[in-house]
């Protein structure tokens, strides 16, 4: 089996565990890390035994993998290099700060064979997998992603930092076109919103309400979602949940058995899986884009009504 050569540009909190894990697997070698702050990159290096590049094209040109965790405003600067280093790219979302730099992304991605594959980390969570095998056809969705206020993601509203995920999982569940879009937010302790709530009306019926905040007590990552006959409720932190189900007997709930993963390790697995075996990745950079655009939608109309 190839040695495959990994490298992180961004080595902040989250960038520190696509290196760690880099370093762990079989199969994969961490050649070193990138970071605009130098002194952080000699630690993360120095923690996982691999240089500290000075440039992303430095980088580039020694890796065949690459994650890309640096703010999202310099994403497209960042992976665009990358791509034309032939490189393959796990791309942390949000894809992009607009939908332009995304096509710069994609533009620069055609006709090069390249696995470009966007972090929505929850689409890997074991959670998703029992809700992907479980719902068939939701009527009613309602999702909260509750955060303390850390500083980090800033640089993007509460939607795109936060919610983005939710919409990810929605559009995953109830395959259907969207007719209409509610939104409100506020702002609270930085330039963007820190509170946001939307609802998205599917051209099947389904209404799907999301709650996101990044200036609360507790941390929070819940979905509910109504069927017929049915009610699930999953928690994707703690990785647990369960089924309510209307039977011949009365209403029976059952506890779900899931078994608990490191969502981040199970990503960059199938991330290199689908290196290795040349295949589409689940979270390919156009369900990335896609999830981008109705995240900025959601966000503009936040906007419109300030």
């Amino acid at each position: 089996m190839k040695q495959l050569k990994c490298g992180v540009i961004g080595v902040g909190y989250l960038g520190q565990h696509h290196a760690r894990i880099y370093a762990a697997l079989d199969g994969c070698s961490l050649v070193g890390v990138c970071d605009s702050n130098a002194e952080r990159a000699s630690e993360i290096a120095a923690r996982y035994g691999c240089e500290v590049f000075n440039s992303i094209g430095e980088l580039g040109e020694k890796c065949d993998c690459v994650s890309v965790v640096t703010p999202t405003d310099r994403h497209a600067e960042t992976a665009i290099p990358l791509i034309e280093s032939n490189c393959h790219l796990l791309i942390e979302k949000p894809l992009a700060s607009s939908t332009e730099d995304a096509e710069r992304i994609l533009k620069a991605a055609e006709g090069r064979d390249r696995i470009l594959q966007v972090g929505l980390i929850e689409h890997y969570n074991p959670v998703m997998k029992f809700l992907e095998d479980s719902v068939a056809n939701p009527r009613f969705v309602t999702s909260q992603r509750l955060a303390q206020f850390s500083g980090r993601g800033t640089d993007v509203g509460v939607v795109l930092d936060l919610m983005i995920h939710d919409i990810g999982i929605i559009l995953q569940l109830v395959k259907s076109e969207i007719e209409s879009i509610e939104a409100i937010g506020i702002k609270v302790l930085s330039k963007s919103e820190d509170i946001a709530n939307a609802r998205l009306h599917f051209a099947n019926g389904c209404v799907a309400d999301l709650n996101v905040s990044r200036v609360s007590e507790k941390k929070l990552r819940e979905i509910r979602i109504f069927q017929s006959q049915t009610y699930l409720s999953l928690d994707f932190t703690a990785q647990s949940g369960h089924l309510m189900r209307m039977t011949a007997g009365g209403l029976e709930r059952n506890e779900i058995p899931i078994e608990k993963e490191e969502p981040l390790k199970t990503e960059i697995l199938s991330f290199i899986r689908c290196v290795r075996n040349h295949t589409e990745p689940k979270v390919n950079i156009h369900f990335g884009k896609k999830t981008l655009a109705l995240a900025l939608e959601i966000t503009n109309l936040i906007a419109a009504a300030s």
